[in-house]
């Protein structure tokens, strides 16, 4: 009997002791509520819309109501128009587009003797997801008259996937683990930083030093930059010796993409620090802006295939532009100036997120 008023003796306490912490509180209702919202609405499996690219050489009647045909069918969506199949692919290696639709000069003459494909489709294959979703497109029907009887059948497509052909796996999820593995430990080390610093009472010498509040915060981050470098580098020799990865782009371009990538991630964590009280909110915390940006970022899930409202969303977040920079510099071969579009959101990222948290931050305790 004794035991059991004891156990609820102590179960009370821990409901008050709840009850008193409004930010765990909160956390309670408010995450599982805000991810079911937000995760049912932007997660699409099936994946539709991909950024296409076309070069009509041909120019015909036929040739237009294919490209008209692959838009209906909603896998892809043509946004840009190229003057060769060159420029579909340059576009490809820079992740303008994820496929490229190749219609040749003679694509009537091929549609009428079907002794092969009469168009190619080109797809990044560095995405198993958008390579599977473009074979949809492959035997997309076109109607045309005066087909022999005895042409044999060929797909309307010549499906090339480039980058990843073989549609291994772990060629796609290496590059993309880089910046998960970066993105929870470097928000997590920052996230904790200036917390534990009050928990352990050290905030009092520090209100004693000539050190100002922008020296102290970058002084915060700095060690956590040379830590996510070896990271990046552990990540690289595992991916490469493991797996067989390759690293077709210049290793200089990936770890300044990283090195931009980290510094944004630390500025996320010690913006988590000015926001709570206790090292388990920094882990709550933390944990809640981890989840967004793994299902989010075109790590998991195709990015096309989100809605517009998720994907506008999915733009702030910063492993969303690494995601896109790894995979073009590792697996496309680009170079940083062809994906800068991704590097700067980083950067700006960076610039206003250790802002708001020197401006937050008070070199005094509560």
């Amino acid at each position: 009997m004794n035991f059991w008023r004891r156990t609820l003796a102590v179960a009370r306490k821990e409901v008050r002791q709840l009850g008193r912490d409004r930010f765990t509180a909160g956390m309670i209702v408010g995450l599982p509520a805000i991810q079911l919202l937000l995760f049912g609405y932007a997660i699409n499996t099936d994946v539709r819309h991909l950024r296409a690219g076309v070069a009509d050489q041909a120019n015909t009647q036929l040739s237009r109501r294919l490209v008209d045909d692959a838009n209906a069918s909603q896998v892809v969506d043509v946004v840009l128009h190229a003057q060769s199949p060159q420029q579909l692919e340059a576009w490809l290696r820079d992740g303008t587009i994820s496929v490229g639709l190749a219609i040749p000069r003679d694509f009537e003459r091929r549609l009428a003797l079907r002794d092969r494909s009469p168009a190619q489709l080109l797809v990044d294959g560095s995405d198993p997801a958008v390579q599977m979703a473009a074979r949809a497109l492959a035997s997309l029907p076109v109607s045309v008259r005066r087909i022999p009887r005895s042409a044999p059948s060929q797909p309307t497509f010549e499906l090339r996937a480039y980058y990843n052909p073989e549609r291994r796996s772990a060629v796609q999820i290496v590059p993309g683990l880089i910046g998960v593995i970066l993105s929870m430990t470097m928000v997590l080390f920052t996230a904790i930083a200036i917390v534990r610093e009050r928990e352990r009472g050290n905030l009092e010498l520090l209100i004693n030093t000539p050190v100002r509040t922008t020296e102290l915060m970058l002084g915060k981050i700095a060690p956590y930059v040379v830590i996510g470098m070896l990271q990046t580098t552990l990540i690289l020799l595992l991916g490469r010796l493991a797996f067989n990865v390759p690293i077709r782009g210049s290793l200089v371009d990936l770890y300044a993409a990283a090195l931009v990538f980290v510094a944004a991630s630390l500025s996320l964590g010690l913006l988590f620090s000015t926001l709570v009280s206790t090292q388990m909110q920094a882990f709550q915390l933390t944990f809640m802006s981890f989840l967004p940006q793994i299902l989010m970022s075109g790590f998991m899930f195709p990015f096309d295939g989100m809605p517009r409202p998720a994907r506008l969303f999915a733009e702030i977040l910063p492993l969303t532009h690494f995601v896109r920079l790894v995979r073009a510099l590792i697996l496309r071969g680009a170079s940083l100036g062809d994906v800068s579009g991704e590097l700067w959101p980083l950067a700006a990222f960076f610039v206003v997120t250790v802002s708001i948290a020197i401006a937050r931050f008070r070199k005094r305790l509560d």
